[in-house]
């Protein structure tokens, strides 16, 4: 976990940002404010294989521009392959102007499959307001759903049954359901027994808002483990 602060980074956090590992496969799902600076607690930069982005919102992507500074003019590198929705590439190319050949984009949809090393990818839109894509990760026989950023209408359609670990956003307490396309952890809960869930990491908590009293929240709603996805903590599914 790089980051998992909700819409902004709250102190000594950063927004979404998440490193998944497999024997051959090293990417990073999400780079929102203060992701790569996390990242390179784990990895080098130059070990990257992929980088997707769910969404065009900047607190989920907005440590790209850095990570090409970073390539182009430092480290000499070149043909990152870069996974994104159309909005975010549009919203890429104004802050960063030529992205090639330092970053290869490829434009993704709910149809899309990818493939990254040994991993898998596939994608479902989301309720979100822009196009959003929650991103399914199966390998070696074990699989992670992450929902990105979605309201209550997304009922995890178009991933398969049944996740080993589905990190889903928490963005609220109850008393804002339906005041925003987000989720609270009750809601969070109940989308995790809907999706077939075995574990729940709750995610994209606003600052100001409770983790703990989160996670009591959606355990209301999901009988099965869950834990918080905490800056630094790393899961194995």
């Amino acid at each position: 976990m790089l980051g998992s602060s909700g819409t902004y980074p709250g102190p000594g956090q950063a927004c979404s940002g998440y490193l998944v590992r497999s024997p051959s496969a090293t990417l990073i799902v999400d780079l929102g404010s203060g992701t790569l600076a996390a990242l390179q607690r784990h990895v080098a930069i130059a070990d990257l294989d992929a980088v997707v982005l769910s969404h065009e919102h900047p607190d989920h992507w907005l440590d790209l521009p850095i990570l090409r500074n970073a390539m182009r003019y430092v480290l000499d590198l070149a043909d990152l392959p870069v996974y994104g929705t159309a909005g975010t590439l549009a919203a890429a190319r104004v802050l960063i102007g030529q992205l090639e050949p330092t970053l290869r984009w490829h434009t993704v949809d709910e149809s899309s499959r990818v493939t990254v090393g040994d991993l898998s990818l596939r994608f479902s839109r989301t309720d979100h307001p822009v196009e959003t894509l929650a991103v399914r990760v199966d390998g070696a026989g074990r699989s992670l759903l992450y929902s990105a950023d979605t309201g209550p209408a997304w009922d995890g359609h178009g991933v398969g049954g049944g996740v080993d670990a589905f990190l889903c956003e928490a963005s609220f307490p109850p008393e804002a359901e339906n005041r925003h396309q987000h989720l609270s952890a009750r809601q969070a809960g109940a989308l995790a027994t809907a999706v077939g869930a075995a574990r729940l990491v709750l995610t994209h908590v606003t600052p100001g808002v409770d983790p703990a009293d989160q996670r009591r929240r959606a355990a209301a709603a999901f009988d099965g483990p869950i834990e918080l996805a905490a800056p630094g903590t790393t899961f194995t599914v």
